[in-house]
Parts: C-alpha cells; structure tokens; sequence
C-alpha cells in the first residue's frame, strides 16, 4: 500500500527521504509515519487526511492523500 504525501512549507526538506507516493503498512499511524519521515512532532501543527483535519493518531491503510503542515508564524 501507498499514500500520497504532502510535506509543506518548512516540512518539504523531509522531501528527499519521503516521495510523493510513500509505501506504507496498513495500520500505521500519523505519528509513526512521521517517526519514519525523521520530523519531530513539534515541529507538525496540522494532518490533513483527504483534506480532513485530524490528529496524529490517525490510522493509515493505503490510498489516501496526506497532508502536513508546521506552525505557521506571523504578525
């Protein structure tokens, strides 16, 4: 199984070690996804699964359209 990853702004450095269709086990959770990708999970503020919010304790199974984004900072 597969999903399709999306790594934005300041997360897309993780790029060269996650490519956009990203092989994983059925079962796998956001947070162990991420543990993979090497991104700490400070530095991730919002999931995005199929373009729904939700949390890092989200389940993946294969065939779906992740999305991370960091903290995002301004005035």
């Amino acid at each position: 199984q597969q999903i399709q990853l999306e790594l934005q702004t300041t997360l897309k450095r993780f790029l060269s070690a996650a490519p956009e269709a990203y092989p994983i086990e059925p079962g796998l959770r956001v947070r162990e996804l991420m543990t993979q990708l090497g991104i700490a999970e400070y530095e991730v503020n919002l999931v995005f699964i199929n373009g729904v919010p939700t949390n890092l304790d989200s389940t993946l199974q294969g065939g779906e359209k992740v999305a991370l984004y960091p903290p995002l900072g301004g005035g």
